[in-house]
């Protein structure tokens, strides 16, 4: 078929289509609007009594909760919108479904067959690439059709396979024809030249996916034609005069800026496209501003003062790292490093919970040097996705306990991700956050000495706090590793929101007066120091814990804590370190898992720590379909859940912790903490203690429950028993118990 034939067939394909429906507005009293497309609601349910919080299901997996009081009406409006030949809805950046609480949009699951180019062995050039990521983003956006290899360093089959993911590829030798497979989804091109400047990719991008076009060059251009497919060029900068990233970006902001969500901002190397396929495909503005220049930071910091502490992130990476993070840390955001992340588009639809392993119980403290050792930089999804993948192979794994830093945003970006590391974990595999939490934060920079979130701008952290702590939870991560140290002020951020901690580890760099000293914030959650961090090797660990371990005398529980960089040393290399430890004090050293380690050292320093973790606890409960064992394992997921036999709507779990602690707080997860339906959640429920197992005394009683989550601290009090006993259970009279913590100390 000659291309001018071919071309006529193009146009001559069915059009996208016109349509209308109707759209759910849901108006909060704080501003917002929530938009929700009618045909998209499965279901709306309302739960809870004096605090009623009303459950939206959707098509696409999502579930939306909103609490009634802060709704202040809804109403209903008709939308036009445009259908593919195969009825398929074309959706705006602005039709996305973005709840107040995920960093990214719902998107549809993806479809039951996916396209997918390897775009190293149809070997495209870097403007090429942009252009497919682009139009990825703006397909998967409709529903997730399309996935692209770009980086190839982990096998190609690695996260297709953990995302259930069929795919049938394109060929290399005519990577165009996806094009061709998704023309009428695209209005055309964008035209630009970066003769003057790079930084014009990065424009074309923003353009394109908000007006859902192609961004080209004219060689690109050429080769589409060439390909049979001569689009109209809908937007033209090629015209555009401005030779520097300030110009071209300042264009942006006056041009586009107000159209783009203000929800998550791409910070990338224009023509490095990786990330650029989910910013299309929410309508993300793509930056690559240097805070290092002054001018260029004024105009960063315009964009980052419309993003909304707590809420939004950036996604990407920076000119250098130091200024880039603090810049953004000075308004309480945080970045997700992905600047070499793939397919966010496809695999963020992948929408299932994180499977959180069993916690092994932890063995009894000792007169013993304890150990932990951290691998570095888990806060880089990209590192996640790609070294990770090849490093977590390695034949040492699980003969030493080692605690590998991943990122919460993954709870979002890729939870299966998350599911695959988990799913291959022994029990000396512990997962701990990177820095400083959800995204990387750097609160004090010890290279520069300066404080990016100062004592004036602690209500910014905050918010960060607390985005991070409902992702710890999600996630399951206990500890966070923090860049490089906190303030006073900055360590309570954490300590008051984000519960779920175990413990806080920040960098002794060495860039001070001696060294950093842990220190213990609220009487509960400890601070201590990598020190070294980011050693190279056994070696430089085990000459660094010398510097205590010489001392150690062997009449008190002794605690040292390092990092290593993953770049130089894998499991393979950190098993060494059990041979250099115990040579240094013979016996006397265990290297443990970091949740391990902090409640050891809660316990030897008399504070309060997780007593379910301990090895002598022991579970009973009334008759059940599940082993009794889960209902205080550390993990809420679905498939490690306490179930009852009968659907009684009564049932009882009680630990026995073997001896008398003093105990002031409980944590009961219910069924939605672990990934089930709200509505399956115990709604009138008691907890008691008891010192005798006789006589019991009531902690709580709750009637008409729709929480997740009950969390209670209360004034300490002696007991051996804890009781949960339930008596209403979930909507189908089963009772559901995800897990137990009871936290106390030692008398």
């Amino acid at each position: 078929m000659s291309n001018s034939v071919l071309l006529l067939a193009l146009w001559l394909m069915p059009l996208a289509a016109s349509a209308q429906e109707r759209v759910m507005n849901i108006h909060l009293r704080s501003g917002s609007v929530s938009r929700t497309r009618v045909a998209d609601v499965r279901q709306i349910s309302f739960l809870g009594g004096a605090d009623t919080t009303m459950y939206m299901q959707l098509a696409s997996g999502a579930r939306l909760r909103t609490p009634v009081g802060d709704v202040g009406e809804i109403t209903f409006a008709d939308t036009t919108y445009n259908l593919t030949s195969q009825g398929l809805r074309i959706l705006e950046a602005a039709d996305l479904c973005w709840p107040a609480d995920r960093l990214l949009p719902h998107l549809m699951p993806p479809a039951t067959l996916v396209r997918s180019l390897d775009m190293n062995a149809a070997r495209l050039s870097s403007e090429e690439r942009l252009m497919f990521c682009v139009m990825q983003g703006i397909v998967n956006r409709s529903r997730p059709r399309l996935l692209l290899y770009n980086h190839n360093e982990e096998p190609q089959a690695t996260w297709p396979d953990a995302h259930s993911l069929r795919t049938v590829g394109t060929s290399a030798s005519a990577p165009y024809t996806l094009v061709r497979q998704f023309r009428e989804e695209i209005r055309g091109l964008v035209l630009y030249s970066t003769a003057r400047s790079e930084h014009y990719a990065n424009l074309a991008a923003t353009v394109a996916g908000l007006e859902r076009l192609l961004p080209v060059t004219e060689e690109v251009r050429a080769r589409l034609a060439a390909a049979g497919m001569d689009l109209p060029v809908v937007v033209d900068l090629s015209g555009l005069e401005m030779t520097n990233a300030l110009g071209v970006y300042r264009y942006l902001y006056d041009n586009y800026w107000a159209r783009c969500n203000h929800r998550l901002l791409i910070s990338e190397r224009p023509l490095i496209p990786y990330v650029h396929d989910i910013g299309a495909a929410c309508g993300s503005a793509c930056l690559w501003l240097d805070p290092r220049n002054a001018a260029e930071r004024q105009l960063l910091d315009r964009f980052l003062r419309d993003l909304t502490p707590g809420r939004d992130i950036v996604l990407g990476w920076y000119p250098e790292e130091r200024s880039g993070i603090g810049e953004a840390t000075r308004y309480g955001l945080s970045t997700v490093p992905a600047d070499f992340f793939e397919n966010a588009s496809i695999y963020s639809a992948v929408s299932r919970p994180v499977k959180v392993p069993p916690v092994p119980k932890r063995q009894r403290l000792q007169n013993r040097v304890y150990a932990a050792v951290y691998i570095s930089d888990g806060d880089n999804i990209q590192y996640c996705q790609h070294a990770m993948a090849k490093i977590f192979e390695q034949g040492a794994r699980g003969q030493m306990a080692l605690n590998w830093t991943v990122s919460p945003a993954l709870v979002d970006l890729a939870p299966m991700m998350l599911n695959h590391y988990y799913g291959r974990a022994t029990a000396n595999d512990c997962f701990v956050s990177g820095p400083s939490g959800l995204g990387y934060a750097m609160p004090y920079d010890a290279h520069n000495q300066v404080y990016y979130a100062s004592a004036n701008q602690s209500r910014l952290l905050a918010p960060y706090t607390r985005l991070t702590g409902r992702y710890l939870e999600r996630s399951g991560l206990r500890v966070v590793t923090v860049w490089d140290d906190l303030s006073t002020i900055q360590r309570m951020a954490y300590l008051q929101n984000c519960p779920y901690l175990y413990g806080l580890t920040v960098n002794d760099w060495e860039r001070q007066a001696g060294r950093l000293t842990a220190k213990v914030v609220g009487q509960q959650l400890p601070v201590v120091p990598l020190y070294p961090c980011y050693a190279n090797g056994p070696d430089v660990i085990a000459d660094f814990f010398n510097r205590d371990i010489r001392n150690y005398k062997g009449s008190a529980p002794m605690f040292v804590t390092g990092q290593a960089t993953v770049w130089d040393a894998g499991p393979d290399k950190l098993v060494a370190l059990r041979q250099r430890l115990d040579a240094l004090s013979p016996g006397n050293v265990s290297i443990v898992r970091a949740d391990h380690w902090f409640s050891l050292y809660n316990e030897a320093h008399r504070l309060p720590f997780n007593l379910t973790v301990l090895q002598q606890m022991e579970v009973t409960s009334s008759p059940a379909r599940t082993s009794v064992k889960y209902a205080a394992n550390g993990s809420p997921s679905e498939a490690y859940q306490w179930v009852s036999k009968e659907a009684a709507d009564t049932a009882w779990v009680m630990l026995d912790f073997q001896e008398p602690f003093s105990l002031s707080r409980f944590v009961v997860r219910h069924a939605e903490a672990g990934g089930l339906e709200p509505w399956l959640n115990s709604r009138d429920f008691r907890v008691e203690c008891s010192l005798d197992g006789t006589e019991w005394h009531t902690l709580g009683s709750y009637q008409g429950n729709a929480e997740p989550v009950t969390d209670v601290s209360f004034p300490p009090v002696d007991a051996r028993y804890l009781r949960v006993s339930v008596t209403r259970g979930g909507a189908d009279h089963y009772v559901r118990i995800a897990d137990i913590e009871v936290w106390g100390r030692v008398e």
